[in-house]
């Protein structure tokens, strides 16, 4: 009986370090993944405004990506109406379960077509598309699971360099829902 005992003692003790070696590897699954898609839920549901973002992952703690900004409602009061931002990001996360994920800061420079109202002297309105870059930092927390799924908050202001709109500073933000693969 007692050998009994010390066989079943054994054998759930090889259970367990099967289980732990499992979840390592499920861990390390999302580690090896490099790419990630995101879609901007708040100015899509809003406004009509799509901006979707890709992001490459160098390692746990950088990565550099883009988002596309495409606004759809030219009617709206959203300055920009189309937009590419190249960023790069830092990661400062206390663990390193699955990286590239946690608090970070994003330095981006984003070339976007916004629209610039002239008066003529007869008070009528000239509706054209203008050009300008803008240069900026934004904040942010990135949650990720073990299947992939990703959630995104960030906030964040640029300067305008060329100053051809006629406004002098650019605020990006917004919450994102993506997959990491």
């Amino acid at each position: 009986m007692k050998n009994f005992f010390y066989i079943i003692l054994i054998f759930s003790f090889c259970f367990n370090v099967q289980a732990q070696q499992e979840n390592r590897e499920e861990s390390n699954d999302i580690l090896t993944r490099k790419h990630e898609v995101r879609l901007g839920a708040i100015k899509l549901l809003a406004g009509g405004i799509f901006e979707g973002s890709y992001e490459y992952v160098i390692d746990s703690n950088q990565s550099f990506g883009a988002h596309l900004l495409v606004n759809f409602d030219q009617g709206n009061e959203y300055l920009e109406n189309h937009s590419i931002t190249p960023y790069y990001r830092m990661y400062f996360q206390t663990r390193e379960d699955y990286g590239a994920k946690g608090f970070f800061v994003e330095g981006f420079a984003s070339f976007f077509l916004t629209d610039y109202d002239l008066f003529d002297t007869s008070g009528m309105i000239d509706d054209n598309d203008v050009f300008d870059t803008s240069i900026g930092l934004t904040l942010g927390k990135k949650w990720i699971n073990t299947a992939g799924f990703v959630f995104e908050i960030r906030l964040g202001a640029g300067r305008n360099l060329l100053n051809e709109a006629n406004f002098d500073a650019l605020f990006k933000g917004d919450f994102s829902i993506g997959y990491r693969f």
